[in-house]
Formats: C-alpha cells, structure tokens, sequence
C-alpha cells in the first residue's frame, strides 16, 4: 500500500509538473504571437511574384509572424497596400509597368512607400535558347530561315503580343519577315521546352523573370532600338505606418538582400505544381547559409 501511495503520488507530480510546463510553453508562445502580431502580403498570379511573396513569407514565418499571403488582382493588390489592408507587396514593375499605380502620375504613389529593389534586369524581349549563335535581334532577322521566320508567341492582346506586332508591322530590323504565331503562356513554354530538348533553333516571346530561365539556359536577344522598353526593376513597396507599427518587419523588407537570392529554382518547382507554400519551405531550407547573409543587419533567421 506505501508503495502504491508512493507510485499515485509520483504521478501526479510528474503530472502537474508536466501540466506546468505546458502551461509554460502555451504562455510562452503565445506571447511570443502576440509580440509578434501579423503580416498581411500581397501579391498577383506571376511567377515571380509568387515565389517571393511565399519566401518572404516563410522566413517571416520563422521569425515569429503569423503571416498570411493574399492572390488579388493587379489592381486590387496596389489599392490593399495603399490602404493600410496589407502590409507590402513586393512584386511592383518600375518605372513602366506600373507607373498607373506608382510614380509621377501614379495613383497610388503619396500612399505608399516604395523601400527599395528586390530585382534588377526585368525586361521583354525576343527569347531563344543560348546554344544558338544569334545575339541580337538583327541577327534573327539576319539568320531567320533557321526559325522558319516564325516566332512563337502568347496569348493574343497581351502587351508582349502587341509589342511584337507593331514591330513586325513596322519592319524594324526587318521583323515584317517573321509570322506571329498566337497561343498562350503554356504552348509558348512547351513549344521551347522540346525545341531545347532537340537543340533547334527557336524564337519566343518572352520576359524575364520567368521560370523558363530558371529550367533552361536562355537569353533575351540585344534590342538597341528599344521595341521591347528598357530594363525594368521590381520593388518592394510597403504601405505607410508600417515603419512605426512594426519596425521589424519593415526593416526586413527595406533591407533583406533579394538581389543576392536566386528564386529560379523556387519559380521551376512552383510551375512543376508543388505547392508555392511547400516549394518556400523547401528553398529556405536548401539555402539556409545564404538566406542567413542576405538578411538585414541586426537580424538572425
């Protein structure tokens, strides 16, 4: 009988110490979330964007945020930020292709903070895979009968799509050769991918970032004449206040080094259907060490 008394006592001890300690860990986290607060991101359907929307995100994730991460429109997504229903978006193309939204004439421009680059180099263009010779877009035209004097392109009316038309109208370079071939984003992208995987001559319209870039070896042809626009660069832009309701997060978004991160491989796995939400945590993992270096001084992961 001493002994089982002894036994039902230990257990309970072992009990309320255990019940203790979770308690412990409950108030612990929980004051930890609630230090912490929320983060609400922004972002539309690109590739791109998806990919670092959803990194940002996890790495947010890991340093105590409870994030959440909203797919809008274009549009919509300028107008969440601009008024204060989420925090950043981190997927703004300047100085064009969102200059309705942000810049000398830009809706939203006094509203929001644009805090710095996240990527350099964006721009549109004529594609083709870097195995063949040709580098600029005279040379295309110059060696068109080995493309059939045919570019494949996307979705008819997309901006892309018209640039391409007016210069093939126009005859610059001598593009009023070429035929136009209309279709979308997947045949565009299928039709390079078994171009590559035969190592043939091809031309597509294109831009990058893309995920394409990230699965095959590919370059943007010279276009001196500026058909296509200058390099563009993506930003990230946060709405006003955030400085001052939470520092944190914002001098993570001012200052992580995305130029120093490659979101390719992210981009192929995206595309290839892995959630976006799985193929982050599985990026930040496989590139712990260099996330560690790009994040803001100051700042551990």
């Amino acid at each position: 009988m001493k002994f089982l008394k002894g036994l039902v006592l230990s257990l309970m001890i072992v009990a309320l110490v255990g019940g203790m300690a979770f308690a412990s860990g409950q108030q612990q986290a929980g004051g930890q979330m609630e230090k912490k607060g929320k983060v609400e991101l922004a972002y539309v359907e690109w590739a791109r964007a998806v990919a670092i929307t959803h990194v940002a995100g996890e790495i947010l994730g890991r340093m105590g945020y409870d994030v959440r991460l909203d797919n809008v429109a274009n549009a919509a997504m300028w107008q969440a930020v601009a008024a204060g229903d989420a925090d950043a978006l981190l997927c703004a193309w300047l100085p064009v292709t969102h200059q309705n939204y942000y810049g000398p004439d830009g809706r939203f421009t006094d509203q929001v903070v644009d805090v710095g680059k996240n990527y350099t180099g964006a721009k549109l263009g004529l594609v083709v895979p870097a195995y063949v010779q040709e580098n600029s877009i005279a040379d295309l035209v110059a060696n068109g009968d080995k493309y059939g004097w045919e570019i494949v392109g996307i979705d008819p009316g997309a901006g892309m799509m018209q640039a391409t038309e007016k210069a093939i109208n126009d005859n610059v370079y001598g593009l009023g050769k070429f035929k136009l071939i209309e279709g979308s984003g997947p045949t565009m992208t299928a039709a390079l991918g078994q171009a590559v995987k035969e190592k043939n001559p091809i031309v597509v319209t294109g831009w990058a970032p893309h995920w394409m870039f990230g699965r095959w070896d590919l370059k943007i042809l010279d276009d001196p004449k500026g058909v296509f626009g200058k390099a563009e660069h993506i930003d990230t832009v946060v709405r006003k206040g955030l400085e001052q309701d939470k520092p944190e997060v914002y001098k993570f978004l001012a200052n992580f080094d995305w130029l120093s991160i490659d979101l390719g491989q992210s981009m192929v796995w995206n595309q290839e259907g892995m959630d976006p939400a799985e193929s982050a945590k599985k990026f930040v993992d496989e590139n712990l060490d260099k996330i560690k270096a790009a994040m803001p001084e100051g700042m551990s992961l």
